[in-house]
């Protein structure tokens, strides 16, 4: 297992997590002066180490030669002391190691460099600008407001679309075409904002600080990914006023509004293409002299058009065009600032990595601006620290543009640590995550275990290997077998703890903490079971939300992990002289664990049960898939 007490073992040649061999750890601010050190083997005959570092943006490279400085056990110690660049910066690092007989040797993150290319180790240097606190340190839930809750039954006559509207709110989302229907997006249930605001209570007792809407703008289908109109509500959602109340009601039980940004593209009936001719005034699609014109790019104009991943319903736009940038972020009315006075504290931006670097600091620049403490998030699947789109490596974190990112890679190792993978895997890539962030990042992320773009984690954690049907039709009907649901609820319940218990924001995504099933878009999407909830998990979310809102250190403390191996996952949270501890067992026997506390007398948040760590060393046999959360 990964050891975590440096004094306790050997140093490693080199680990640029160890603070023996690295100072300061991860991610660091322009200009801070940075120490490696470099043991070599023992008796290894090691002469010369030689710091191989590369500028990426910067576009140069630089040899750095480590100074000798002693030995220790029979081992040459080697250390160099440099300054950060003054610019924001991705360094990429290695090592040439030069020996007595002169041979040499390159060292990378995963050792001795042998017939292949060096695995460079990353330093971010990024430029420290404010960060909101407010975000990182509360409970996210995340809502498609079409499946929520409803007020009424509504009507969609005279609105854009050919819209089915369901009577039935426990009725099965489609899933086929209809008649005259491209696809399966076309069916609504009139979840809108006044049912959200009726539940703000019950999202305050999951200890709620952020709700996060995706689309709520006025478009042709449920999703509304497809914007038609950004500075319209959509009328089976509600209107303006209905937002404003909302966001004035949540304020006042501590919950702030993040709203879904999508300016990657449009719906192609959109008022700005107007495909389908539903709006007054000419579209791009309709004429070269629309005022929108310039905001699409037409290979062949009318019938061919850049569109996110060839979507004909979605045309890209072009992000940088002046009239498009005015409208949506620089303009002193835009899209941007306007959705912000009306009570949103944050906007979540659709497919971030599709949008320019310039494009997404024109955003931060317009919101700080605006509201010095709104958000900014980001939806990014994998490291956002060095993500390459389209060929280009991206500036999220540099400083000017995100402060946050939806963390897909904890919901990745989440899931694989659940199911049954080790969680010395959790460990190490959560540690990357970490080691690459800005601390502001870190803390900042949007943490989960579902989405609408994923499968309900409910069934993931259910479901047997091999066992996910292939046809669409049984996916849809797919619910999972007594047995297999009281299996995921208690896979589920560990992941809860463990998302409340990272630092981050843990989100909800609605209906998980009830108990709701399915696998991909669209059934992943279905109505929140109001009346038939699953009561012990909702109670169980709860307790975590209230938890989480009582303890400063799971909200805002360090990170030390204790224990990563196999089935048991241990870390601590502190803050000041509060400290939490989460040991989490994910394996189907009981297991039995030594873990370093620092204390002697530890309390089961969760069912008040005491244990005595004598020497502040915790013997403990969990039994199969249990956690504790000890105060």
């Amino acid at each position: 297992m990964p050891s975590f007490d440096q004094g306790a073992r050997p140093c490693p040649l080199f680990d640029s997590r160890d603070s023996r061999c690295k100072t300061p750890f991860g991610a660091v601010t322009l200009g801070t002066e940075i120490t490696l050190t470099f043991r070599g083997e023992a008796k290894s005959h090691l002469t010369q180490v030689t710091l191989l570092l590369r500028h990426e943006f910067a576009n140069k490279c630089e040899e750095l030669p480590l100074k000798k400085h002693r030995n220790e056990d029979h081992r040459p110690v080697f250390s160099v002391r440099f300054a950060a660049p003054e610019q924001a910066e991705l360094l990429w690092y290695h090592f040439r190691l030069e020996y007595q007989d002169g041979s040499t040797r390159l060292y990378d993150r995963y050792g001795y460099v042998e017939k292949r290319e060096p695995a460079e180790y990353q330093q971010t240097v990024y430029k420290k600008n404010h960060t909101p606190a407010w975000f990182g340190e509360g409970v996210s839930y995340q809502i498609f407001p079409d499946r929520f809750r409803r007020t009424h039954i509504p009507s969609a006559q005279g609105m854009i679309g050919n819209r089915f509207v369901h009577t039935d709110w426990s009725e099965p989302v489609f899933f086929e075409p209809r008649t005259q229907e491209p696809q399966w997006c076309y069916d609504f249930y009139g979840g809108n904002l006044l049912g959200i605001r009726e539940k703000l209570p019950y999202l305050k007792s999951l200890g709620v600080g952020t709700i996060y809407l995706c689309p709520i703008f006025e478009a042709s289908s449920n999703h509304r990914y497809n914007t038609a109109d950004y500075l319209r509500i959509d009328p089976l959602v509600g209107d303006e006023e209905d937002f404003r109340t909302l966001c004035e009601d949540a304020k006042e039980l501590g919950i702030r509004i993040m709203i879904d940004g999508v300016f990657n593209h449009s719906g192609h009936d959109s008022r700005y293409f107007n495909a389908s001719g539903y709006y007054g005034e000419l579209g791009a699609g309709q004429s070269k002299d629309s005022p929108y014109y310039s905001w699409y790019r037409f290979p062949h104009w009318p019938d061919q058009y850049e569109s996110w991943w060839g979507m004909p319903t979605l045309p890209s736009v072009n992000e940088l065009d002046p009239t498009y940038l005015d409208f949506i972020v620089t303009n002193e009315n835009s899209v941007v600032r306007r959705w912000l006075r009306a009570g949103a504290s944050a906007w979540r931006l659709d497919v971030a990595d599709e949008l320019p670097d310039a494009f997404i600091a024109a955003i931060r620049k317009a919101m700080a601006e605006e509201n010095p403490d709104s958000f900014l998030m980001g939806e990014v699947w994998e490291d956002a620290s060095n993500k390459i789109a389209y060929s280009e490596r991206r500036r999220y974190f540099l400083g000017d543009e995100l402060h946050g990112v939806m963390n897909y890679p904890f919901r990745t190792a989440a899931l694989e640590y659940l199911r049954g993978g080790d969680a010395a895997n959790f460990y190490h890539r959560m540690e990357d995550i970490r080691e690459n962030y800005p601390p502001d990042a870190f803390y900042g992320a949007m943490n989960f275990l579902s989405t609408h773009d994923t499968p309900r984690m409910l069934t993931l954690l259910g479901v047997p290997d091999g066992g996910t049907p292939t046809d669409k039709a049984e996916r849809a009907l797919y619910r999972l077998s007594v047995n297999a649901r009281e299996l995921a609820e208690q896979r589920l319940r560990l992941g809860a703890l463990l998302l409340f218990c990272f630092p981050g924001s843990p989100l909800i995504y609605y209906g998980d903490e009830a108990g709701m099933e399915g696998m991909e878009d669209p059934f992943n999407r279905g109505t929140y079971p109001w009346g038939a909830e699953d009561s012990d998990l909702v109670r169980f979310h709860q307790i975590l939300g209230q938890l989480r809102s009582k303890r400063e250190s799971l909200r805002k403390g360090d990170l030390r992990y204790l224990y990563a191996s196999g089935s048991v996952l241990a870390f601590s949270r502190s803050y000041g002289e509060e400290t939490t501890l989460l040991i989490l067992n994910a394996a189907d026997e009981a297991l039995t664990v030594t873990i370093p506390c620092g204390k002697t007398l530890l309390t089961d948040a969760l069912d008040q049960q005491r244990f005595f760590a004598p020497d502040g060393q915790l013997t403990v046999t969990l039994p199969p898939l249990s956690g504790l959360l000890l105060i």
